[in-house]
């Protein structure tokens, strides 16, 4: 099978090639991603050599680039989006341009090349916020997101479902907790309070600090999307979940004494950092994901826990400073042209 994965050069993208290139040597994955801010093609170094693995640079909003790749491919995974609801706040417009006029370009595409299957990667953001005693999200929870990017977000989902409804079209969605783990973008909060830490600088925590979150560790939720890619069906929606609840302020404590505990400096030290900020705009309260409905169909559950998680990513950031010092530089820009351009 030959798969176009879109945004595979950012955080999840990068993870889930880099998975899915060693461990379907049969199958080639072309990966198409515009290097926006987020994109980084260091992060898919591991595999720049490997035969079944090809890089395009564009964008999913150029209809004739996204044709061109539709003809050489029998499935999509859509992971290309603009994804941090701060930025949103700011200006929702290039979210609805990503988010819903590229996903629209890409689904029109693909369903006049008679793609086989179509996985479109989404969040459970779209599902909005939960009471402290709610039940946790489903498959068949309404939606109703809160801020710009959710609400961009919930707009593609639903551009799937009508394109499954209206024409058959082998499309699927796949909603996720937090993602967490090697290669994120340091304005996210976990990598973010983790170079913040060893740089000195204080640690942002929006409000009183007792939002709750569900964190994943990004190696599962990969072997959840090689999952739906491989076995899921068509017009379905698919949860996953870390079983990794926690106030942002519980998991910045946590956070911070693993990072302690990898570079063997007082815990005190770094939690004197901690400072609290304004809330965000419609901050949501709390969310949480049941996905039974996707370990029975999928044969997928969560693999690490919490603990482990959060110690190997500490462990990754403090052995991988060059890499995120380059991103708050700036510097990751030149990647491409540096290491990519002069070969071709």
């Amino acid at each position: 099978m030959n798969v176009l994965i879109t945004g595979g050069a950012g955080f999840i993208g990068a993870n889930l090639v880099i998975r899915l290139v060693k461990a379907h040597p049969q199958d080639s994955f072309l990966v198409l991603d515009k290097l926006a801010y987020a994109g980084n093609l260091a992060n898919l170094r591991e595999v720049e050599g490997a035969p079944n693995y090809e890089f395009c640079r564009g964008d999913i909003c150029d209809r004739d680039l996204v044709r061109g790749l539709m003809g050489r491919v029998e499935a999509v995974i859509n992971l290309a989006a603009e994804s941090h609801v701060d930025r949103s706040i700011e200006s929702a417009e290039p979210f609805i341009q990503t988010n819903v006029v590229g996903l629209q370009t890409l689904l029109a595409a693909a369903r006049e090349a008679g793609i086989e299957r179509f996985v479109q990667v989404s969040t459970d953001e779209v599902y909005g916020s939960l009471g402290p005693g709610d039940p946790a999200f489903s498959e068949t929870t309404p939606l109703a997101p809160n801020s710009p990017y959710a609400a961009s977000k919930a707009a593609g989902d639903l551009l799937v479902r009508a394109f499954f409804r209206t024409y058959g079209f082998p499309g699927l969605v796949t909603r996720c907790s937090n993602n967490y783990g090697p290669w994120q973008f340091p304005e996210k909060l976990i990598p973010l309070m983790l170079t913040n830490a060893l740089e000195g600088k204080p640690l942002p925590i929006y409000g009183d600090g007792l939002n709750v979150r569900d964190w994943i560790f990004v190696e599962d939720h990969c072997a959840g999307l090689e999952a739906a890619l491989y076995r899921g069906q068509p017009g379905q929606v698919y949860n996953f979940g870390g079983d990794g609840e926690l106030t942002n302020l519980d998991l910045v404590d946590r956070l911070l004494a693993a990072l302690a505990e990898a570079t063997g400096r007082p815990a005190a030290e770094y939690l004197a950092l901690k400072t609290f900020v304004s809330d965000r705009p419609g901050h949501d309260r709390r969310y949480a994901m049941d996905f039974e409905l996707t370990s029975r169909r999928l044969d997928w559950r969560p693999r690490v826990g919490l603990a482990e998680g959060l110690a190997r990513t500490a462990a990754w950031y403090l052995n991988q400073e060059s890499w995120w010092r380059q991103i708050k530089s700036g510097e990751y820009r030149d990647y491409y042209e540096r290491h990519y351009v002069r070969r071709k």
